[in-house]
């Protein structure tokens, strides 16, 4: 059966929840892990590479409300803090300025984890029958998915 935020049980809200607020955190952490690689790339693929991190920044930026949306309208807290979103990611900061190539590497392992973690938050919403948040993991994953075949494109 089809649940609205409002019929949902509360446990399975707080599951949901919290499954929510790591799909946040690791696509805030990777955000400013592309702005960073977007300001620092250099090299002979420096405008491939300047303009895909920036598409990525762009679109996680959107994806990270979307996602922190969805946590309100379940009426439950969206973690809104860096030191919260960084102790609860997958998803490391980097420090340094890396060469492009592992760039690309350190951000098409950011964008599998992402698909991954959001694969499981919709796991857990399709088994609570919450249909809205199971479309929302399922479009994301699959836009991490894509920049992760991107990334490797690169890589070959």
């Amino acid at each position: 059966m089809t649940q609205t935020a409002q019929t949902l049980s509360t446990d399975a809200t707080t599951q949901i929840v919290e499954a929510l607020n790591q799909c946040v955190a690791e696509t805030a952490v990777t955000t400013m892990l592309a702005q960073n690689f977007h300001w620092n790339v250099t090299g002979m693929a420096f405008g491939p590479l300047h303009a895909l991190f920036q598409t990525i920044y762009e679109d996680h930026f959107t994806a990270q409300d979307d996602l922190a949306e969805r946590v309100k309208a379940l009426e439950g807290h969206a973690e809104g803090t860096l030191a919260g979103m960084l102790k609860r990611s997958k998803v490391a900061e980097v420090t340094g300025v890396p060469a492009a190539a592992d760039m690309v590497r350190l951000m098409k392992e950011a964008q599998e984890t992402l698909a991954e973690t959001l694969a499981g938050a919709g796991e857990l919403a399709a088994e609570q029958g919450d249909t809205l948040t199971e479309d929302l993991c399922i479009a994301r994953g699959q836009a991490h998915e894509k920049f992760a075949w991107i990334l490797r494109a690169h890589l070959a």
